[in-house]
């Protein structure tokens, strides 16, 4: 194994006197080596996410488990979904404007609608309603999926014309991100910033869909008793969330829309959309028990057998299907709930055989002529322009609110006196571990990888793996002339260790010793190359933080620094935002540990995550439930000392790229 590539001699041949001058260019070949795979890193998060995986209770009656209902719907919606949100919100009338009908000739009429999800932040609508009714008609939500063409797509189209035909009422909702809402500042992952702010994203879509059960319950013609909702993907998620959270939902069919929270590890690009793993949501439960929520009332679970997006049949069967079935048994109520594999095409769809399959079950349950086929309606299909309802210029869009909401963050001032700042820093410490879910770690094993000692300077590649069973990989550097007790600095950089070659290479000048820290999801601790932020979304919806995880890495690294160096403390030096940040909780949660603090490319406030703005993917676990609600920089700031902190030069908005627009399934 003499080829190793960390067997650097040669390469700093010239660059190194006894003193160890190192320029950064001659620690490439040390900072930037593999030291753990990628695969490793997935595999160890997934175990570690595993244990988070809940069992699904086992009642013993239906009287049971309908209490059990009751409480876990309760905790859902207050506990997590409306965590932060206004309660006047909240519990607001639904608020819906008609702005005309349209006749068709073809046995329905549709109208098109606007109304309000949250004060300042409008969505439109479409009803199709039949021409004639003897009675009050059932009522469907069609909500939408990842599509932009939102209400405009054909398939969503054809289903409302066919329910509308067979005397059913049906609410075309838009979603945001998708047709009218089809806005850069509506793209889902701008829900964190929601988050940020301290109001729970999932509060947000779940309003937007609620609204519309609001509305359709308040309508004469509609029958309250009869209501029923569907939807493809991100739709089929609203759908099982929708009909499992609000007992109104009577019958609903969801098309390929989730998964387990096991199938879900096993594949963890399946669920990448912030608001399928909002934070908190799958904490204790998961979408397993959202589906037990829906015995004994009919539900239709429709999967494709080899779908090109996400939650493949086979792949999901088994938890959301097969073990659910005794949850409706209890109710003597096993032919409700039906589950149907899609072959043609198989793919990613709610095209006519999957449609068919939902006329027959809504018709059936709605007691209506059961239906088998589809009623052509091609032509009848509208243009874009033609659904259009149209919305004011200044509607807010889903980082507009978070914005907005920011805007009203009042926060107590810290006490000037040193007898009452003790006090405020031994609460708010309290909250900043509430918040980031701070639990300390030790690390286990400083497992030595690799090591150099050449020219001056000797370096040893770690391993560290902690007792809660994560890890993290780091370079230790020292000079061979400087003292095994000389000051130590511990390094962070947004890109990782191979990134901080010029901060090394200067506190290495300097005599000192160095530990260039990859904490988990920076760096090449990552679990996913590209990282697209699943296993982020994973870690924070089953009720961790990314944030919480690694400032327990970087405090317990610089303990084991300056455990190894002698030093009563450390000093810390960071490169970029999502590092500044994991550093200041780090020093704001163990004050004693940190001589000081400097941070480059940082900011001043976390307000520049809302203001440039900075997307989720670029810094996700910056995005932490009620973090800039409760503290900014300069209250972090506060709760170090006394560490030093100093903020040498600033990031830039530029090097922050708003996301694409939403993509279409």
């Amino acid at each position: 194994m003499r080829s190793k590539p960390l067997v650097v001699a040669a390469v700093l041949a010239g660059s190194l006197v006894l003193k160890a001058q190192t320029r950064p260019n001659d620690l490439n070949p040390i900072l930037e080596p593999e030291i753990q795979p990628v695969s490793v890193v997935a595999y160890q998060l997934s175990q570690y996410l595993t244990a988070r995986i809940p069992k699904l209770p086992s009642p013993s009656s239906a009287e049971q488990w309908t209490s059990e209902e009751k409480r876990w719907r309760e905790h859902i919606l207050k506990d997590i979904a409306f965590h932060g949100w206004p309660r006047a919100w909240v519990d607001a009338a639904p608020k819906f404007e008609d702005l005309g009908v349209f006749e068709t000739g073809h046995g329905y009429r549709w109208h098109k609608l606007r109304f309000e999800i949250v004060p300042g932040f409008n969505s439109t609508a479409i009803l199709y309603e039949p021409e004639h009714l003897a009675g009050r008609a059932p009522a469907i939500i069609n909500v939408n999926g990842h599509d932009p063409l939102g209400n405009a797509a054909e398939y969503k189209q054809k289903r409302a014309i066919n329910f509308a035909k067979r005397g059913i009422v049906v609410l075309n909702l838009e979603w945001m991100g998708c047709g009218e809402l089809h806005q850069p500042e509506n793209v889902h992952d701008f829900g964190v910033h929601l988050d940020l702010v301290g109001a729970n994203e999932l509060g947000l879509f779940f309003l937007a869909m609620r609204r519309g059960v609001d509305y359709l319950a308040t309508l004469p013609q509609v029958d309250p008793a009869r209501l029923g909702v569907t939807g493809l993907s991100g739709g089929g998620c609203q759908t099982i969330v929708l009909s499992a959270l609000d007992e109104r939902i009577k019958v609903a069919v969801e098309v390929a829309g989730f998964g387990s929270l096991e199938s879900n590890l096993t594949h963890p690009v399946d669920t990448d959309e912030i608001e399928e793993d909002p934070t908190d949501f799958e904490a204790g439960f998961d979408y397993t028990i959202l589906t037990a929520l829906r015995a004994p009332r009919p539900t239709l679970l429709i999967h494709n057998a080899e779908d090109n997006c996400c939650f493949r049949a086979d792949l999901v069967k088994p938890y959301i299907y097969t073990n659910i079935q005794p949850f409706f048994k209890l109710y003597g109520a096993e032919a409700a709930f039906a589950w149907h594999e899609n072959r043609d095409p198989g793919t990613h769809n709610y095209q006519i055989d999957n449609r068919e399959a939902a006329y027959k079950f809504f018709t059936t349950h709605f007691s209506l002529p059961v239906a088998t086929a589809e009623i052509p309606s091609d032509a009848e299909i509208k243009s874009r322009e033609e659904v259009r309802v149209g919305l004011a210029k200044d509607n807010l869009t889903i980082l507009g609110l978070a914005r907005k909401m920011a805007a009203g963050i009042e926060r107590d001032p810290v006490p000037a006196d040193s007898s009452a700042k003790a006090a405020w820093a031994t609460k708010e410490r309290t909250r900043l571990e509430a918040d980031v879910r701070y639990r300390p770690v030790k690390i286990a094993s400083a497992w030595r990888m690799w090591n150099t000692k050449n020219k001056g300077l000797e370096t040893i590649s770690y391993r560290f793996d902690f007792d809660n069973r994560l890890t993290a990989t780091g370079v230790w550097l020292k000079a061979l002339a400087v003292p095994a007790d000389a000051p130590a600095t511990l390094v962070l950089n947004d890109k990782g260790k191979r990134e901080s070659g010029a901060v090394v290479s200067d506190r290495v000048n300097r005599g000192e010793q160095v530990l260039a820290l990859d904490p988990l999801f920076m760096g090449e601790t990552i679990p996913q190359k590209p990282d697209p932020t699943d296993w982020e979304l994973l870690v924070a919806t089953t009720g961790d933080r990314p944030l919480g995880i690694e400032a327990g890495q970087v405090i317990a690294a610089a303990k084991w620094l300056r455990q190894m160096s002698g030093q009563q403390s450390v000093r810390l030096e960071t490169s970029g935002i999502r590092s500044e940040v994991v550093g200041l909780v780090a020093a704001a949660l163990e004050p004693a540990l940190f001589s000081e603090q400097v941070s480059r490319q940082a900011m001043s406030s976390l307000s520049f995550l809302l203001d440039t703005p900075v997307i989720f993917r670029a810094a996700p676990e910056l995005f932490c439930l009620d973090l800039f609600k409760d503290f900014d920089i300069d209250r972090l700031t506060a709760l170090a000392g006394p560490t030093t902190v100093a903020l040498r030069d600033y990031a830039q908005p530029t090097a922050f790229k708003m996301p694409p627009p939403e993509p279409e399934d």
